[in-house]
This record gives structure tokens, C-alpha cells and sequence, in this order.
């Protein structure tokens, strides 16, 4: 088991809405020093919604960072002391309009570690049901109705680019195969 890094100092370098960014000197197991910068995030879920009839929901909204649209797996991000299952039940309300009478965990990652404490709960929605719910105003969400082989296929061959999406319909095609 690697050694542990002890922080020495922090010294917050952006404080923004959603994400703050920090720079750590640390002690390295050898004794020398080095910095860590830190991308600090609240955390996010995302959900695979399956129909009945093993149709995803999935969703398609401009990235800015990406500079173009992605199509991805509904998803949100963690409110202040807010449960994983309770934010995964509200993001499905507000992105897809539907409730889950079934959602279960599929696990959850680190989405990139050496750079970021973000934490991403993937879960697998069934039993969906038509549910109220109001979209983030700053969000423009189309959404699509695939097949779950064929966005599985999407996953594999690139044409979903997006991690998230793609390590949770993996995970769910694998888990209801197993059913």
C-alpha cells in the first residue's frame, strides 16, 4: 500500500459556483515536498433509464467545454448534504420528467483522480413513471429514446464520447443481462 501524502499548506486558488480550485504543498512519503493542485467538486450522480421495453433515455445538450452537443445519460450534481439516491431521483425528474420505482446502484468513480476530488453515483432507473419536474434554467435538453443494444453500440464505437454515459450503460446492459 503506497504512503500516504500529508498536506503541509492549502491555498484556495478560485472559488467559483460550482468548483474550487486549490494548490497544496505536501510532504511525499520520502520526505521532499511537492504541490498538488486540486479541482474540488461536490460530487454528481447519473442514471440509466430503462423502459419496459429495454429503450434508454438519453439526453443530448450542448457542452461547452467539449465545444459541441454530447449525448449522455441524465445527470446532476450533488445539492449540500443531499443523499446520492434522493439527487437521482430529482435530476430524473428534471431532466426526463419520469420517476423511478426502481432505482439501483450501479456503483460509483472517480472521474479523474489526480486532479479531482468529483465522485460520480451511477445508478440503473426502472419503472419509470411520468413525473413533474422543472429543467435547470441554464439547460437546453433534448431527449432520445434508443435502444439499449444500440447505445451500448454507441458506447463501444465512439459515436457517445461522453465517460460517464459510457461506463453506466455498460454497467447496466451488463446487470440486466444478468437478470
Amino acid at each position: 500500500m503506497p504512503e500516504e501524502e500529508k498536506c503541509l499548506e492549502t491555498k484556495t486558488v478560485y472559488d467559483g459556483r460550482l468548483l474550487k480550485v486549490r494548490a497544496d504543498r505536501v510532504q511525499l512519503p520520502g520526505g521532499s515536498e511537492s504541490t498538488r493542485e486540486v479541482v474540488t467538486h461536490p460530487g454528481a450522480v447519473a442514471m440509466v433509464p430503462v423502459t419496459a421495453d429495454d429503450q434508454v433515455v438519453l439526453v443530448q445538450q450542448w457542452r461547452y467545454a467539449a465545444g459541441g452537443p454530447l449525448l449522455e445519460i441524465p445527470a446532476g450534481t450533488l445539492e449540500p448534504g443531499e443523499e446520492p439516491v434522493t439527487c437521482a431521483a430529482r435530476e430524473l425528474a428534471e431532466e426526463i420528467g419520469c420517476r423511478a420505482g426502481r432505482l439501483e446502484p450501479l456503483g460509483s468513480f472517480f472521474v479523474a483522480p489526480g486532479y479531482s476530488s468529483e465522485r460520480i453515483h451511477l445508478y440503473l432507473a426502472t419503472e419509470l413513471q411520468p413525473a413533474e419536474g422543472e429543467p435547470d434554467a441554464d439547460e437546453a435538453i433534448e431527449m432520445l429514446l434508443v435502444p439499449l443494444a444500440q447505445a451500448v453500440a454507441m458506447a463501444r464505437d465512439g459515436r457517445i464520447e461522453d465517460a460517464k454515459s459510457i461506463i453506466g450503460l455498460l454497467l447496466a446492459a451488463e446487470r440486466l443481462r444478468d437478470r
